[in-house]
């Protein structure tokens, strides 16, 4: 299977670091304020990919062709580097039992959910989830969200008959490469 590109959910959650880093930092220069790299950050990709999590699916769930492996890595754009974790599942019933199964998984592993997650909760949407770990972990976020053509499109990937089975999602665990906080982009 060829690597997936990281684009799509990753751009939007570079924006909203980017932006966030500005407003942090004083308005200092971008590149002054982002200067994290990949480097070095094999330990912290292996905590990402540690996460119970991740492998966690409610039952029925699929895991696709080509899709059997874990992906993590680091990937690096615009001078700000970030970490992941995640896999690729297609699920044959409806949306919302992917979202109350995740959203009871993540609690149970102390998860948090965002603002954003709570409304959405609360209004009973179909929508993408985003967890925080609080202050045990101001770094890292958990995100369940539904695939799209767009996102698949924007990664080159290629998905196979599995994806007529149900919807596709994903379960990703991601950090800063320096360990500054991050958050969920409400």
């Amino acid at each position: 299977m060829t690597p997936r590109k990281r684009t799509g959910r990753c751009a939007a959650l570079l924006l909203t670091a980017a932006l966030a880093t500005g407003a942090l930092t004083g308005c200092r220069p971008l590149a002054d304020a982002a200067s994290a790299s990949c480097e070095d950050t094999g330990s912290r990709v292996d905590a990402l990919k540690s996460y119970d999590v991740l492998d966690s699916r409610p039952p029925g769930t699929i895991v696709p062709q080509g899709f059997e492996d874990l992906q993590a890595g680091c990937w690096e754009d615009s001078g700000e580097a970030w970490l992941y974790a995640d896999r690729t599942y297609v699920f044959p019933g409806d949306k919302a039992e992917v979202i109350q199964y995740y959203e009871a998984a993540a609690e149970r592993e102390g998860w948090k959910p965002s603002k954003a997650t709570r409304q959405a909760l609360k209004e009973n949407r179909s929508a993408s989830l985003c967890f925080t770990r609080g202050k045990t972990d101001d770094a890292t976020t958990l995100d369940v969200y539904f695939l799209t053509k767009e996102i698949l499109d924007a990664e080159e990937t290629k998905t196979g008959p599995d994806f007529d089975a149900g919807f596709g999602y994903r379960v990703a665990v991601n950090s800063t490469a320096d360990g500054s906080a991050a958050s969920c982009s409400d």
